[in-house]
């Protein structure tokens, strides 16, 4: 596969197992939940608050993963083959670093943080365990999105897909056994959960490393992860820190929403929990699309095809917003049947129904940002995406969540129109960014050959 041009790359081919991969990651956490509630509703709480902290850590792992994506689709269509071991090394032996000293901070603060949440003696107990495995294991997290990163640079989305195919197997197994004591194994209730995560991204790093040097044929050596060079490194966090800053402040943003629907009480926080749960195919077929993207175009920028980049960019963004659509027509359609699965509540089922109808305008404005802004960064281009999000999010969008939810009493369907022009307007200047083409000059391979050019 390294040896293929960028023009080979599916955008199908690729996309399709990197939607499969996100839906059984979501899933697993689902598994978890659906088999703690049989232990306990303060089961299922410990671990809800414990995992807050560490999807926080999974988005700032996203420095070194989302950096190596772009910069080894760029080498490879640029088919600088030689260089992709040791950007790999690097971008592995970085995150690795970074994964232990995160470990090493979560396992020391663990009360600390806990401490905030004003948890009974039981439920501080149970989450300070289940922390304390899965906190001391958070390098595995590091290195399995820094292999699956690697892997799918090269088009090989079906291999992470099936070794997530595997760990959720490994994972629920796992907890069938050490959740209810099966087959004579002791019954640990959340440290088995614990347990059995950990123990499934153990295998599932071992199952990534095998596929990089047996099936992608990446050799990285021992030097590679040890020799770290300056500029290797400045090209992947230029990449990966906008990037995954621009995550972290989207999700800052969501906890700040949250405090505000809060406010309008329980039922408007739950109507937004269950429509956001039948929203989530949708997001994640958005966001598959958009990595689908962010790989074939990064080949085509590495490859000086920035023609074809700036064309392929617009033929995903139709099928993303066509088909994203599509699925919305479909949930509008259901919408009163979808919401009774959750819940009989009439204004819980109305105020849902309305939201959902709001997706039809919704889409589209996501679909730009997702797609434009994850093509964007492929190009090298990751700064300006992280400036449109953070300013825009925090100098218009919170506010006017804020003002149109609270201040003239729209409640949750004037923050849904908040959000809905949040996403437009980013999704605009987006779009103004990557018709401007101002992009073409960021390719992290032309920069360096021009640099070389004027020595």
């Amino acid at each position: 596969m390294e040896n293929n041009s960028a023009k080979k790359l599916s955008l199908f081919a690729i996309t399709w197992p990197i939607f499969i991969e996100m839906t059984l990651h979501m899933f697993l956490r689902t598994a978890d939940t659906f088999m703690l509630s049989r232990v306990s509703d303060e089961a299922v709480a410990a671990v809800g608050v414990a995992n807050q902290l560490i999807m926080f850590m999974f988005f700032l792992f996203q420095f070194g993963s989302i950096g190596a994506t772009v910069v080894i689709a760029q080498y490879l269509g640029a088919k600088k083959h030689d260089q992709i071991h040791k950007f790999s090394g690097n971008a592995l032996s970085f995150n690795i670093l970074f994964g232990i000293v995160v470990s090493v901070v979560i396992v020391s603060f663990t009360s600390f943080y806990l401490g905030f949440f004003h948890l009974t003696d039981e439920l501080f107990a149970m989450a300070r365990t289940y922390m304390l495995i899965v906190g001391s294991a958070l390098v595995l997290q590091a290195m399995m999105l820094t292999l699956a990163a690697i892997i799918q640079a090269h088009g090989f989305t079906r291999y992470t897909m099936y070794v997530s195919v595997g760990m959720n197997i490994i994972n629920i197994f796992g907890n069938y056994v050490l959740i209810f004591g099966a087959f004579g194994f002791p019954q640990l209730g959340v440290t088995g959960v614990a347990i059995a995560t950990v123990f499934s991204q153990f295998l599932g790093v071992t199952a990534n490393f095998i596929i990089l040097y047996f099936k992608v044929k990446v050799k990285v050596r021992l030097i590679d992860y040890i020799k770290w060079k300056k500029d290797r490194l400045m090209k992947i966090l230029s990449v990966g820190v906008p990037a995954a800053l621009g995550q972290i402040s989207y999700s800052a943003s969501q906890i700040v929403t949250t405090g505000f629907i809060t406010v309008l009480g329980p039922d408007m926080l739950t109507t937004r929990i269950y429509t956001l749960n039948i929203l989530f195919f949708v997001i994640v077929l958005a966001i598959s699309l958009g990595r689908g993207t962010q790989i074939v175009v990064g080949h085509l920028v590495g490859a000086g095809e920035m023609d074809k980049a700036y064309k392929e960019a617009f033929r995903s963004l139709k099928w993303n917003i066509s088909l994203c659509l599509g699925v919305a027509v479909l949930l509008v359609i259901f919408r009163e049947p979808l919401l009774g699965l959750f819940t009989s509540n009439p204004l819980i089922i109305s105020t849902g129904a309305v939201l959902l109808i709001m997706g039809l305008i919704l889409e589209p404005g996501r679909c730009l940002n997702i797609v434009l802004g994850q093509t964007l960064q492929a190009t090298g281009d990751s700064r300006y995406v992280m400036l449109v999000s953070v300013i825009i999010i925090w100098a218009f969008s919170v506010p006017l969540y804020y003002v149109l939810g609270i201040h003239l009493g729209f409640g949750l369907i004037g923050i849904w129109i908040a959000f809905i022009v949040d996403e437009w307007i980013r999704g605009i200047y987006l779009l103004q960014r990557w018709r401007s083409g101002k992009w073409r000059a960021k390719a992290l391979v032309k920069q360096e050959e021009d640099l070389k050019e004027s020595v």
